[in-house]
């Protein structure tokens, strides 16, 4: 994070929010980017700005995020003369703003009045649209427990002397979400190496700063002993049961996150069947489970994926976002595919069945069950995580599907739209 020195006279610090439009916020009188000379009172360079944005606006710093391509460090540093900065810090809106804002104007960064600020930000594309840029670890030892980490009760951190999840911020050389995880992990304590970390919810918090922050929260197991892994930070670690968590000192959205995810494991458990015998040869024949997301944005278009033209299934050919199931629920391998394909992070209380496809591609071939699961929200905008399997992901409108389309996929999407839960594809008539 910038900082700066008593007596930096001739510093400007300026806010840059960006909103979900890409427009970004102006002052009207005089027509510039709120920004101040940085005070006694401010910590960072950081701050000058925010103060300077929530003191001339109406926004409050739970109103704004950072950017998960720069989080603290500045947007653009230009020199305005002789011995005079202006650091320029980009800000995302954490919600849409339920009225405007007066005395400020939305305008496109085209009109931004510096040309090398202007340039930055093309480069960036920011879209306004929050994206996580913390993450925590919930772990579990699958019988029950969660694990939580005291933290110190020292003023200045964040949640200072309550109980939390393990984790922190996103640092610049992290390459995504799960590495700043695993590296937080390993400073905090070093023993501790859970199993099986998945994207499991996105959770708002607000930070030491006031500000929002959006965390990714993975789930993983471990049933170890916390006083053998080598805490190096906070007071203590524990397994608590869900029903011991009104007794501790923690946030509330911390409490209700373990509880769902509580509430989940019950219900997996219950419907996990008895192993069947096996069936006779030439009785039963497996079908391969495919998964795919059907995601709709605000203008009702339909994500869509170019797959790549070496693809081993469906080369240059549009298609949903999709994956085969492993050793896992289907609801879990679409979570796990969005996030390693596009970078989605997708709560799975957002997933529902919208349609299923039988499909049997020859006489030969082993048939296919595809499941479509429409997802209520996303987490984050899509990109292309694994440019080798897929080219690019685009919104398309249901009534100009792209050509070519994967057959079964243009049957899905008819068949929500029509109400329909279930069709077939390749099948003989009986």
């Amino acid at each position: 994070m910038s900082t700066f020195a008593p007596g930096s006279a001739h510093l400007i610090c300026r806010a840059l929010v960006v909103d979900r439009e890409g427009r970004v916020l102006h002052l009207r009188s005089p027509a510039e980017l709120p920004g101040a000379r940085p005070e006694a009172g401010d910590s960072t360079l950081l701050e000058a700005a925010l103060r300077a944005l929530t003191e001339r606006t109406r926004l409050a710093r739970g109103d704004l995020c950072l950017t998960p391509e720069l989080l603290t460090t500045p947007l653009h540093v230009e020199a305005s003369g002789p011995g005079h900065y202006e650091f320029t810090f980009a800000l995302h809106l954490a919600h849409e703003l339920p009225e405007p804002l007066p005395d400020t104007d939305w305008l496109p960064i085209e009109q931004l009045n510096s040309d090398s600020l202007r340039a930055r930000l093309s480069a960036l594309k920011l879209d306004g649209r929050p994206a996580p840029v913390n993450a925590s670890a919930l772990i579990h030892d699958g019988d029950g427990r969660y694990l939580l980490h005291l933290r110190d009760n020292i003023p200045g951190i964040w949640e200072p002397g309550t109980f939390a999840l393990l984790g922190g911020g996103r640092e610049p050389g992290d390459r995504t979400l799960e590495d700043t995880l695993r590296r937080e992990l390993a400073e905090e304590v070093p023993g501790l190496d859970p199993a099986g970390l998945e994207p499991y919810a996105v959770e708002e918090a607000t930070g030491a700063d006031g500000l929002c922050v959006p965390v990714q929260v993975f789930s993983g197991r471990w049933s170890g002993d916390p006083d053998g892994v080598g805490l190096a930070e906070g007071v203590l670690l524990r397994w608590f049961r869900p029903d011991m968590l009104h007794r501790l000192r923690m946030s509330p959205g911390t409490r209700d996150l373990i509880l769902r995810h509580a509430a989940g494991q019950v219900v997996r458990a219950a419907v996990i069947p008895r192993p069947a015998k096996a069936p006779e040869a030439g009785v039963t024949e497996l079908n391969i489970v495919g998964v795919h997301l059907y995601a709709e944005d605000d203008d009702g278009r339909v994500l869509l994926g170019l797959r790549h033209p070496d693809a081993a299934f469906a080369g240059a050919t549009w298609h949903f976002l999709a994956g085969h199931c492993e050793r896992e629920s289907a609801v879990a391998c679409l979570v796990r595919e969005a996030y390693e394909e596009a970078g989605l992070v997708i709560d799975p209380a957002d997933l529902e069945l919208a349609h299923v496809v039988h499909v049997l591609h020859g006489p030969s071939a082993r048939p296919r069950m595809q499941l479509v699961f429409r997802a209520r929200r996303l987490g984050g905008t899509p990109w292309l995580r694994e440019p080798d399997k897929c080219l690019a992901w685009r919104w398309w409108d249901p009534d100009a599907l792209p050509d070519p389309l994967v057959p079964y996929a243009r049957t899905a999407i008819d068949g929500i739209r029509a109400g329909r839960t279930y069709s077939e594809l390749g099948w003989c008539p009986a």
